[in-house]
C-alpha cells in the first residue's frame, strides 16, 4: 500500500470523508470531517496535500485561510509539521540514508513525497532543531546541508 492509501485509510479510520476533486487556488480544503483533494495532481502530491489537510484536523480550529493572523499561520506551521512528521519524520530521513539515497530527488521517490514537500520539510526541521538533531545511533544534520552520520 502507498502512502495515500494509507492516509486514505488513516482518515476513514478516524470519521473522515476524502473525496478527490476539481478544487481551484489549493491542492486540498478541509471542513468538518470532510477533505477535498484536487484531483489533477500526481499521487505523491495528493499524499502530501493529504497530510496537510489531516494535519489540519488535528492541529487547526476555525477558519484560518486568512494567513494576515498570526493566530492563523502558526496552525498553518502546526498542520505541516504534523504532515511532514507523517510522511517523513527524522528516521524517515535515515531510513533514506539507510536505503542509500544519495540526492533529495532520491530521498523524495523513496519516501514517496514531493521534492518541495521534502525541501520544505528539511527547511521546518532546521528552524526547530538547528545545526542537528540525534535520532537513536544516527544523528541528522541540517546545516550545512542535509546528511546523515551514523554513530559506531
Amino acid at each position: 500500500m502507498n502512502p495515500y492509501e494509507i492516509l486514505l485509510d488513516n482518515a476513514y479510520n478516524d470519521g473522515m470523508l476524502v473525496k478527490e476533486k476539481p478544487l481551484q487556488g489549493s491542492d486540498g480544503r478541509i471542513k468538518g470531517n470532510k477533505i477535498a483533494i484536487r484531483e489533477d495532481m500526481t499521487i505523491p502530491e495528493k499524499t502530501c496535500a493529504l497530510a496537510e489537510e489531516l494535519g489540519h484536523h488535528e492541529t487547526s480550529v476555525g477558519n484560518i485561510l486568512d494567513m494576515t493572523s498570526a493566530v492563523n499561520r502558526k496552525q498553518e506551521r502546526q498542520a505541516r509539521l504534523h504532515g511532514y512528521n507523517r510522511l517523513i519524520g527524522l528516521i524517515g530521513l535515515v531510513n533514506a540514508y539507510e536505503h542509500g539515497c544519495q540526492s533529495r530527488y532520491e530521498i523524495a521517490e523513496y519516501l514517496e513525497v514531493t521534492e518541495e514537500f521534502l525541501e520544505e520539510c528539511i527547511e521546518c526541521y532546521r528552524n526547530k532543531y538547528g545545526i542537528c538533531k540525534r535520532v537513536d545511533n544516527y544523528v541528522v544534520y541540517f546545516i550545512p546541508q542535509l546528511s546523515v552520520m551514523k554513530l559506531v
